[in-house]
């Protein structure tokens, strides 16, 4: 996806803010929670897991809080249970948004992703209204610095990877989502850096709405992933450079 390393940078910027509030790390340990509980409590033997983990860890989350947010799952029955939900919606210019949330009440959280989208030019949607707009894919970012992309893409792909695109200083590559932690690990062996491996929301096709109406989007985007029980928004729309400038 064009834009995906801008739309990184935003983020990372916005993670800055949240660890500062404390949000990080509990979003952080909802996903190694939810992650332990769909698959089994360790991860040598659960992908997600894993990856859920490794992010903690680059994000800085103390050891402790990983293996507690791992033993809250292997408790079931005990505390909250939160259960993972897409809600999907259109944000200013028509955007589509998919909004991953992980919750233990539906309704207080929909009420308020409602409300987030209401303020700002928004609407929520039906089940399937933009979802068919997205493929769900693993991403990786590896730092290009010296690095000859095309020779990153050959690891990638020999590793199982479906494409591979090289944006600013970031070779971004995309996997189907049971090829993420293979193709992570065959980059990590020849020796690659790997900023980050995810699932993502991956969209079809891109919009460039006029620049104005794209910082709206993103300001949306913003305040949904401000919310405690939003994981993390994807959308459709292209961030160039001009946009990126804006809404930093």
């Amino acid at each position: 996806m064009s834009g995906h390393s801008k739309w990184s940078t935003i983020k990372r910027q916005k993670g800055a803010a949240d660890a500062k509030r404390g949000q990080l790390f509990t979003k952080l340990g909802r996903e190694i929670s939810i992650a332990a509980r769909q698959g089994v409590p360790d991860p040598e033997s659960n992908t997600r897991l894993r990856l859920a983990v490794d992010r903690a860890k680059a994000n800085n989350m103390p050891k402790d809080n990983i293996e507690r947010a791992i033993q809250r799952a292997a408790g079931a029955g005990s505390g909250d249970q939160f259960e993972e939900v897409f809600y999907e919606g259109y944000g200013p210019g028509g955007a589509a948004l998919m909004i991953q949330v992980q919750t233990d009440n539906r309704n207080r959280t929909v009420g308020e992703v409602r409300a987030a989208l209401t303020r700002s030019g928004g609407t929520l949607g039906e089940n399937g209204s933009v979802g068919w707009m997205f493929d769900q894919m693993g991403v990786i970012e590896v730092p290009a610095g010296d690095l000859d992309p095309d020779e990153v893409a050959l690891v990638a792909i020999d590793a199982g990877a479906s494409d591979v695109e090289s944006e600013q200083s970031v070779v971004v590559v995309y996997t189907d989502p049971a090829e993420l932690h293979r193709t992570r690990e065959a980059l990590l062996a020849a020796g690659y850096v790997v900023e980050g491996a995810q699932l993502t929301m991956r969209p079809k096709a891109l919009v460039a709405p006029e620049p104005e109406v794209a910082v709206k989007v993103i300001r949306l985007v913003e305040k949904l992933e401000d919310l405690d029980d939003v994981q993390e928004v994807f959308t459709n729309i292209d961030v160039n450079d001009e946009v990126l400038a804006a809404a930093m």
